[in-house]
């Protein structure tokens, strides 16, 4: 894309007249403006059109801004598109995040100030144009990369030249001879690998960066000498130990006695492909869950109905009533665990009173198999029924990743245990409802305390993706809240404990419904985190992020308790 060269803008809205205006507002930009009076149109010029920055109207009657702004960013063409979004209402902060969610880069209030509109717009437009430009000289670069392969039978000072031209590369760029020995290490595989040039010169390539081939090396190295070229995903090691995934391109030289290789790192790309991967196959399962389970809920009522009348029948006797009655209770529970998985997948537009109890009992239901196939002990303590103002879903598989992880960490048995009440937060004296999820399984290891909440790291190896506890992180922090941790060790033997504190301001307006139902808040301090025991008979502790002295220590105190009694002392 040349500077001169003008972009496109979108601009969408269902009444014609605001369109005008915004269009007499953009003329200045000298940029190429286009309108489109719905969401339908909007996306047919999308599919059709390179589009820089999109303006698009909130309240829209087909279709609203955010749920365009979503199947905008959808398309992998879109997902860098910057939205605007404009609006006429007052937007609370829940109403702001969903529109950042969605894509949004920023809002702009009505009446519209033509200064502000003409300047944002045109800061994105530029930056589009911009971002081209650097994407054209990219691809030039990487020509040039090419065409510098083709000339490696110069002599050494030509090659110095070259070389001074591939230090602008951002890729990782080498080269060795046919032995394996580095001969040029530019400033991205320094970024990339951790090794200054000094430290790798004459060194093996790939014993240095223990390379892992896809396929036997003998083949790479068949390939490198009769088609002159090969590519593909490597797996190396970095100075500081860390595994990372390299697409790499190889290049034999016209002599033959050399080879040159541009890597780029692509960890992160294939960890979130594999994230997305997995989190489709569980929204599909999710979907046909809840599919089966409304197919099975119509035709499961009328035989309860049926087992309903045929129990009072006056031609049954006390046995048959008592079988009849028996198979009336069943057909209850098939009825409720449909009703669960329904809930599971429908989740309200708009915050609602969730009681955290019956979130967990929900959870606990669905686990039933494993736990009992784990032969885990399951103690619930509920000491409050004050509901929190959110969306039950998010809720939902925040308890759900927590239980899951606790239950996994017991494959041999164990104890989980879970409480909830209402607390006042020592740090901030937020008021609020705490909810405990504390387990005796394997225990967190110091070294991964710190990486705990980190997304796409997992300590279940293969197993995890790594993102649980990031969302219900996420999650947690959206409503004001906290999520903590707590591990302590002794021996073979440990507690681990989970705290979610959701504040007071999060419920405040459902505990008037409730008839101002409260608990007596129990107040908790900042805890003393020790990595070390001063003794061997002292336990050890692994802590995250902790705003509360006795955070945790409830359940952790009443495990230790029981286990005492049962002669397993902690």
């Amino acid at each position: 894309m040349a500077a001169e060269e003008r972009v496109n803008i979108l601009m969408v809205d269902d009444e014609p007249a605001k369109l005008l205006s915004y269009e007499v507002i953009l003329a200045g930009l000298g940029e190429n403006l286009i309108r489109a009076t719905s969401a339908r149109s909007a996306l047919n010029i999308l599919l059709n059109t390179d589009v820089a920055v999109v303006l698009m109207d909130i309240s829209m009657p087909e279709m609203d801004g955010f749920e365009l702004a979503d199947i905008i960013r959808q398309h992998p063409r879109f997902r860098k598109t910057a939205i605007i979004f404009i609006t006429g209402v007052h937007l609370t902060d829940s109403d702001r995040i969903q529109g950042y969610r969605s894509g949004g880069v920023d809002y702009i209030s009505v009446p519209v100030v033509p200064e502000v509109l003409r300047a944002k717009v045109g800061i994105f437009a530029e930056l589009h144009r911009k971002t081209h430009q650097l994407e054209e000289l990219n691809r030039n670069l990487e020509e040039l990369v090419h065409a510098r392969t083709e000339e490696l039978r110069l002599s050494e000072a030509q090659f110095r030249k070259r070389a001074e031209l591939l230090e602008l590369a951002t890729e990782a760029i080498m080269e060795r001879d046919l032995e394996g020995v580095i001969r040029f290490w530019n400033s991205g595989c320094e970024n990339l690998y951790g090794w200054q040039r000094s430290e790798v010169l004459g060194q093996d390539m790939h014993r240095l960066l223990e390379t892992v081939f896809p396929v036997p090396r003998g083949e790479v190295e068949e390939a490198l000498h009769f088609t002159g070229s090969w590519q593909g995903n490597l797996i190396q090691t970095t100075k500081d130990g860390r595994e990372v995934v390299v697409a790499f391109r190889k290049t034999m030289n016209h002599e033959g006695n050399a080879v040159l290789g541009v890597g780029r790192d692509i960890t992160a790309q294939m960890r979130a492909e594999e994230a997305l991967r997995e989190n489709e196959k569980l929204a599909a399962m999710g979907r046909v869950a809840g599919i089966i389970a409304h197919e099975v809920n119509n035709p499961l009522a009328a035989i309860t109905n049926i087992f309903y009348l045929l129990r009072n029948h006056e031609s049954l006797d006390d046995d048959a009533r008592r079988i009849a009655q028996m198979a009336e209770q069943e057909l209850e529970r098939v009825s409720h665990i449909t009703k669960q998985t329904l809930s599971f997948y429908r989740e309200s537009k708009w915050p609602i009173p969730v009681v955290l109890h019956e979130l967990i009992d929900d959870v606990l239901d669905l686990q039933e198999r494993e736990i009992r196939k784990r032969r885990i002990a399951v103690r619930k303590k509920y000491t409050t029924s004050i509901p929190v103002n959110g969306f039950p879903v998010e809720l939902r598989q925040v308890v759900m990743n927590l239980i899951t992880n606790a239950i996994q960490a017991m494959p041999e048995g164990g104890q989980l245990s879970i409480h909830v009440r209402q607390a006042v937060d020592g740090a901030t004296q937020r008021r609020g409802t705490t909810m405990y999820i504390c387990d005796t399984g394997v225990g967190i290891h110091a070294e991964d305390a710190k990486r705990l909440f980190e997304p796409f790291y997992s300590t279940k190896a293969t197993k995890g993706t790594g993102l649980g506890l990031w969302i219900s992180k996420g999650i947690v922090q959206k409503y004001g809240g906290a999520i903590t941790f707590r591990c302590l060790r002794r021996g073979s033997e440990s507690i681990t404990c989970f705290r979610v504190f959701i504040p007071q301001s999060n419920t405040q307006n459902v505990t008037a419904i409730a008839g101002g139902e409260s608990t007596k808040a129990e107040r908790e301090r900042a805890p003393e985190v020790s990595n070390s025991s001063k003794s061997r008979s002292s336990p050890k502790q692994v802590s995250g992020k902790v705003a509360n002295k006795s955070t945790n220590k409830v359940c952790i105190s009443e495990i230790r308790r029981e286990n005492h009694v049962q002669g397993r002392a902690i």
